[in-house]
């Protein structure tokens, strides 16, 4: 699910238990004043390290022979020049080339606003209300277009954008996508990255401490996302995501807009994740309200081991499906659906995450990327029955030249799973 689709859905169920439950502040505020903040030593990115990206950015374009990369607002336009920007319908865009200084176009009244968080060199070029954005973007590309070669695109630009800088310039020439060119930069994390990661990471599991340890009989998803949202807050990190699915909501990996509260016998699943300086984290935590049963002991403990042998399988120079496969093949030995069908595991066993919640390269058996040093990823290789219940753990780790080194502890039991 993307970033935006999950932000809807999150907000349409908390919606829905609010209205439902109508406790929301009493449980945001329960115990929250207590928290200290985790972050405060945490250091954001340098401008030293986003120059060092360009360099390499720019290499690899030379090497590709590209003759720039296009790029609006988004995780990838702040990774390169640190640009922390919206998307709208008045267009603020980069065009970086093979060589020499970025260019950014932006409204004339938003100029100041956007150099606030500008941390390379870059030739800032403004547009007036009447005047057209894609005429300057196409101006800069014809000065830059050299050597000659085709633009890439960054892969989640929007298309009149596209369409318009083509009209404004006919001869623009071909175009192609930025993949090769972005991901072999972003899919490696410096120490810096890391840092930053597991900062949030530190900051999502005493969050889910704090709300595991206060949730009663009778609350809603949107009682707990509640406390969720203010904890992550107070323990100094951005609040990004908080799913929280209850009951029969937890055998959808992505719950049910249909109310429910805790009982006896809840299955309880909180799937949520914070940033710091604009990197994330991701974590599942998976028990029972009260007294679990062995039926559900039994899926907790198969999802654990599911989540250890994705960690066993991780080798450098493996592709990263592999991981998902082995963590297939042992479920589907006990008995559990194939082929991605329920009951069982439906989605992948993980996805890359970093300035991203989910970015490639993605823990799914088709998926051949070589596993390298620095590629971080989740483990959630999760078990669902419809009907009934589902279990999901989650933790994020990142691969080193020795084996994979987790952000957080794997939960130790359903009955300790923080």
């Amino acid at each position: 699910m993307s970033s935006v689709s999950r932000r809807a859905f999150f907000a349409a169920a908390a919606a829905a238990g609010a209205s439902l439950a109508g406790r929301t502040t009493t449980a945001a505020d329960s115990g929250v004043a207590n928290l200290a903040p985790l972050t405060g030593g945490v250091q954001p990115i340098a401008p030293a390290e986003r120059g060092e990206r360009l360099r390499r950015l720019q290499a690899l374009m030379q090497q590709r022979k590209v003759a720039a990369l296009l790029v609006e607002p988004g995780s990838t336009l702040e990774y390169f020049t640190g640009i922390r920007w919206h998307r709208s319908e008045r267009t603020t865009a980069a065009l970086i080339p093979a060589a020499g200084r970025t260019v950014v176009v932006t409204p004339f009244f938003e100029e100041p606003s956007v150099r606030e968080t500008l941390q390379i060199p870059a030739d800032v070029r403004t547009w007036q209300e009447d005047e057209s954005p894609f005429e300057l973007i196409a101006a800069a590309l014809r000065e830059q277009r050299q050597p000659s070669g085709p633009l890439a695109i960054e892969a989640t630009t929007r298309y009149f954008i596209i369409e318009r800088i083509g009209r404004a310039s006919p001869g623009v020439g071909s175009t192609i996508p930025a993949e090769e060119l972005v991901g072999p930069c972003r899919m490696h994390k410096s120490a810096a990255e890391l840092a930053l990661m597991q900062a949030a990471n530190n900051v999502t599991l005493a969050a889910l401490r704090h709300a595991h340890g206060r949730i009663t009989a009778g609350m809603s998803a949107a009682d707990i996302q509640a406390m969720m949202i203010a904890a992550t807050g107070q323990l100094g990190g951005v609040h990004e995501f908080s799913l929280v699915l209850l009951n029969e909501a937890s055998a959808y990996p992505h719950g049910s807009l249909a109310p429910q509260l805790v009982r006896s016998g809840s299955v309880i699943l909180i799937d949520t994740g914070c940033s710091v300086h604009g990197y994330q984290s991701d974590i599942s935590r998976s028990w029972v309200f009260g007294e679990a049963s062995a039926r559900q002991r039994q899926l907790w403990d198969t999802v654990k081991r599911g989540q250890q042998l994705a960690l066993d399988t991780a080798r450098v120079g493996a592709p990263v499906g592999a991981i998902d496969r082995a963590v297939r093949d042992f479920y589907e030995q006990r008995g559990w659906s194939k082929n991605y069908r329920l009951p069982g595991l439906s989605h992948r066993t993980g996805h890359g995450i970093g300035m991203d919640v989910h970015e490639p390269p993605y823990l799914v058996r088709s998926d051949t990327t070589p596993l390298q040093a620095g590629m971080c990823f989740s483990d959630e290789p999760g078990l669902y029955i419809p009907g009934q219940f589902g279990i999901r753990l989650e933790d994020c780790w990142y691969m080193t030249a020795g084996g994979p080194k987790l952000f957080t502890a794997l939960a130790t039991s359903i009955d300790q799973p923080v």
